[in-house]
């Protein structure tokens, strides 16, 4: 359905050229073959000839038709942002205060370098949690010892070693939770119920939410972002009428207005499935590396899709004429001997129009001046 919109779209688009050119050259026609300078000899076929001496033979212009290549290049406009999956934002695991800050936004930073330092009571509860879970396992584990030397010197029962083997188990379960809540936190635990907020990743600092002494009470919020800018992606807005022709795997190029003489190279990635609803455009993603950071989050784009389009008959739009809303053209049956001929065409290449149907490659056809042999 989609394809015979865009050929209706097309094909009106033509129409309309062809009807502005004809109604011009109809009145130079009449005008000069009311003067009686352009005999034409029509044959019973429908065929019209220009005799030789007939001074229209100057003004028509005749070409054969070839197989062309058509224009493939999609451009549309872009911008370049952060892949989604490299931006970090982040949050405290508990509430409390802010009691230092290290970063500002824009500096660069390593994975697990420290952020800000949080004070918060769950922080203290979970590293007594630990040491006493820590001290609970080793007297656990000096009772384990104790019964198994008294068993061995007769002095003890086979139970009371079972039971000095179950707190030890117990012991050991109550020391790796206490020890997993605390990592949860911060593997690197500090003492006074001190939490630090580390860096996942290597990157920019590009928000900072946050100033010491403020409270922490919601820990969904983002008090940090850290962007992983060594590689990054730009986004292609493609129109709703040019969506079909945009594929995974398509060659792109980019340029950029920052960049002059700057040209970039990639393949798109991933296609949005759905149109955004307020600008009826669908986003085509292509990774790009920025090793460098040259590249920044929201600089203007304009890509350049390829498109793979076949090979096919091309014709000037000159040459394209109406008859009874048909699209016609004047094709050279013998030497200055021309028939019209019903044609189909798909769209407008430039000044070319793509042919369906109707002639083959290597047909001479009248490129311009066929207006005057339009006798209907």
């Amino acid at each position: 359905m989609r394809a015979v919109q865009m050929f209706s779209v097309r094909h009106r688009s033509a129409m309309g050229v062809v009807s502005l050119l004809f109604c011009t050259a109809l009145y130079l026609a009449s005008s000069v073959a009311w003067a009686g300078k352009i005999p034409l000899i029509a044959g019973q076929d429908g065929s019209l000839s220009v005799p030789e001496d007939s001074p229209l033979r100057k003004r028509l212009e005749i070409q054969a038709v070839q197989v062309v290549v058509p224009k493939d290049t999609l451009s549309v406009p872009g911008a370049i942002v952060a892949e989604p999956s490299r931006i970090v934002p982040i949050l405290a695991p508990v509430t409390g205060r802010i009691v230092a800050l290290s970063v500002v936004p824009g500096q660069h930073v390593q994975h697990g370098q420290p952020l800000a330092t949080l004070l918060a009571g769950d922080m203290a509860q979970a590293s007594t949690d630990e040491e006493k879970a820590r001290a609970a396992l080793v007297l656990a584990q000096e009772a384990m010892v104790r019964a198994q030397q008294v068993k061995q010197a007769g002095g003890a029962a086979t139970r009371d070693v079972e039971a000095a083997r179950a707190a030890l188990v117990q012991a050991q379960a109550e020391e790796r939770r206490a020890q997993d809540r605390l990592a949860s936190f911060d593997d690197k635990a500090m003492s006074g119920g001190k939490l630090v907020l580390r860096s996942p990743v290597d990157g920019v600092v590009s928000a900072v939410n946050m100033a010491p002494g403020q409270n922490v009470t919601d820990i969904t919020a983002s008090l940090l972002s850290v962007e992983d800018l060594s590689e990054v992606w730009a986004v292609a807005d493609v129109p709703e009428a040019d969506v079909d022709q945009i594929h995974v795997g398509q060659s792109v190029s980019l340029t950029l207005p920052a960049r002059d003489g700057v040209v970039l190279y990639g393949e798109i990635a991933t296609v949005e499935p759905d149109l955004r609803s307020d600008t009826r455009r669908v986003r085509a993603m292509i990774p790009l590396p920025n090793p460098d950071e040259d590249l920044h989050p929201n600089m203007f784009a304009t890509v350049n899709v390829q498109l793979k389009q076949p090979p096919g008959l091309m014709v000037p739009q000159s040459a394209l004429l109406m008859n009874n809303d048909n699209v016609t053209v004047f094709v050279e049956t013998a030497p200055w001997t021309f028939k019209r001929r019903k044609i189909g065409i798909s769209y407008d290449e430039g000044e070319d129009t793509r042919v369906l149907s109707g002639l083959s490659a290597g047909d001479r056809i009248v490129t311009r001046g066929g207006v005057l042999l339009n006798d209907d």
